[in-house]
């Protein structure tokens, strides 16, 4: 390898023009489809794995699943797996970031992440007897629980090894955290912004 080839890979700025998977849309059953078939690429030849995420976000629980194919690469490829998120990468989007080792998770500057707690939508109806109902209720208790749960892992992923709290991003998280690549790589929460 010449010189030039030698700095041009150790400069991270590459990232921005060599993704071989993308994530460019909201987060849905068919992004885990397009996913799984673009890694499966990746991961049947030599390369790295490489992300661009731009997302408004979605499914929750699609963008845990694609969280696990990228952990599952990283654990078993024994290649290292990066992820460029540029323009906005919200919500469910900040569950796939971080996925990626710290280090390996990069920002375009113009970044804004969208940090919020985990959304349930629905209502149900009270009908019948005292016993049928209780069991209702319970079970929508269950519900609830294991997303608060979910929403915990997937928080204290995100801050491993970084400088901000969990209750700290659990705050913030309440109202709707805005936060810019700036402020996202002073927190620790990415390896780098890239230009």
């Amino acid at each position: 390898m010449t010189d030039a080839e030698d700095a041009q890979k150790d400069d991270p700025n590459r990232l921005l023009f060599e993704p071989n998977v993308l994530i460019n849309g909201p987060i849905e059953e068919k992004t885990i489809t397009s996913f799984l078939d673009q890694v499966a690429a990746v991961r049947s030849g030599d390369q790295d794995l490489v992300l661009e995420l731009t997302t408004v976000g979605g499914d929750a629980d699609a963008a845990r699943r694609i969280a696990l194919e990228v952990k599952l690469f990283s654990r078993h490829s024994e290649r290292p797996a990066y992820c460029v998120g540029k323009s906005y990468v919200y919500s469910a989007g900040v569950t796939i970031l971080a996925a990626f080792d710290t280090p390996n998770r990069y920002l375009t500057a113009d970044t804004f992440l969208l940090i919020h707690e985990r959304r349930i939508s629905g209502s149900f109806e009270l009908s019948g007897p005292v016993t049928a109902c209780i069991q209702m209720v319970q079970e929508k208790l269950a519900m609830l629980e294991t997303a608060q749960r979910l929403e915990k892992e997937g928080f204290e992923e995100l801050l491993r090894g970084c400088k901000m709290s969990y209750d700290e991003l659990f705050q913030r998280a309440r109202t709707n955290c805005y936060m810019s690549a700036q402020e996202a790589l002073s927190y620790g929460l990415i390896g780098s912004i890239l230009l």
